[in-house]
């Protein structure tokens, strides 16, 4: 067995009148963030992050912005099919480490359900996903409020 690491960012601008989902969950905002699918910077750098760790491209190229069936498709959707392109290749998710930036909203009340929803679309243990949050500080675009950002790596073991 063969241990492969990946990383993953993503970032999008805020934009008002559209849901804000964050690790599949919505967020109760009168703002969400701007994309061609459901925008969900949390799964869309873990996407990558596993993804990454096959050497496998990105999230662009296996659903890229500009074809209408991604047109504001379930980013935990998305994570699914990656799970699946894992499976195909006989290796799994072993852990995901993931932080979202950002100044709001506050992301600890609804940690756990993210964690589990992201687990289930891995089909991995709840224990198997971390997710923290940190702020910019009021610096740069981010810490300005004008966008949401997300890091991700991912382990993957390919048998």
């Amino acid at each position: 067995m063969a241990l492969r690491v990946g990383i993953g960012y993503d970032i999008h601008r805020v934009q008002e009148g559209r849901p804000l989902v964050l690790g599949g969950v919505k967020f109760d905002s009168v703002w969400g963030l701007e994309g061609h699918s459901d925008a969900d910077v949390l799964c869309h750098a873990i996407g990558d992050a596993v993804l990454g760790a096959l050497a496998l491209g990105d999230l662009g190229t296996h659903f890229p912005p500009g074809d209408p069936k991604w047109k504001d498709a379930s980013s935990l959707d998305l994570l699914e099919r990656i799970r699946a392109m894992l499976y195909e290749r006989t290796a799994s998710v072993v852990n995901v480490d993931a932080t979202v930036v950002a100044e709001e909203p506050r992301l600890m009340p609804q940690r756990e359900r993210m964690r589990a929803k992201i687990a289930q679309a891995l089909r991995v243990a709840t224990g198997q996903v971390s997710i923290k949050a940190t702020t910019n500080e009021r610096l740069d675009s981010v810490g300005g409020g004008l966008g949401i950002a997300a890091w991700a790596v991912a382990m993957v073991e390919v048998e």
